[in-house]
């Protein structure tokens, strides 16, 4: 599941297919809203590239595409109970609760990526507010709960950032991470031991973050004068 086109979707469905699992079904978001978390991402990861377009991979591979106006239960039920997914995979999307997760839960799970280390970064635009608050830069996996970003792990690791790396540096390298993350997930799942990458997140001493364009700002500011308090030297 991803918001159409969005960068996290693109690079993990290319590591995925280059791993050797294919996706029975991608359900995409076509929406305004989502349009606008995706040119988010866009922004956070500059000139880097990612994956090609779903729409390529997909056609490419023979991976059915249905496409609804938002991810949720009424939209997406009917199509997840048709296709009998053993995983559920999100590829950036937004807030997702209900009955998908039930479905999910009761099958292999429901597994999302992360672009912050988890417990420590929680909630929205974490490369920002990780540098904001000189939290290192990682990434991270885990299952999906009712609590937003606080399900278990199923693995996170840290990015060792050098002075003088930009914010798009910093974003990409979140995404890369964590495509790579949740390759391992699912390779662990088909052989049988995703339970045992399984890992209580614990507590975090700060709260779930939200979306600030002023904290954004003042983090790419940061950088820009090499004041981030976790440099690699």
């Amino acid at each position: 599941m991803a918001i159409r086109e969005h960068p996290w979707g693109r690079e993990m469905l290319a590591r995925l297919l280059e791993a050797g699992f294919t996706p029975a079904l991608i359900i995409e978001e076509d929406s305004d809203v989502g349009e606008v978390e995706r040119e988010k991402f866009e922004y956070r990861i500059g000139s880097h590239s990612v994956g090609p377009p779903m729409a390529d991979q997909a056609l490419e591979h023979g991976i059915p595409i249905v496409t609804v106006p938002i991810h949720n239960d009424e939209h997406c039920m009917s199509f997840i109970e048709e296709a009998k997914p053993e995983l559920i995979v999100f590829g950036g999307t937004r807030i997702i609760r209900g009955a998908i997760l039930e479905y999910g839960d009761a099958r292999g799970g429901v597994l999302n990526a992360h672009p912050g280390l988890l417990p420590e970064c929680r909630g929205s635009a974490s490369p920002a507010w990780s540098v904001y608050h000189d939290i290192p830069i990682g990434a991270s996996c885990h299952f999906c709960s009712v609590a937003i970003d606080a399900g278990d792990l199923a693995g996170r690791r840290e990015i060792p950032v050098q002075r003088g790396a930009t914010y798009h540096d910093i974003c990409h390298a979140t995404l890369v991470e964590a495509a790579k993350l949740m390759v391992e997930a699912v390779d662990a799942f088909a052989e049988g031991r995703l339970d045992e990458l399984r890992s209580p997140q614990g507590e975090s001493e700060w709260p779930t973050f939200r979306y600030d364009a002023e904290v954004e700002k003042a983090a790419i500011a940061k950088l820009e004068r090499g004041e981030y308090g976790r440099y690699v030297e």
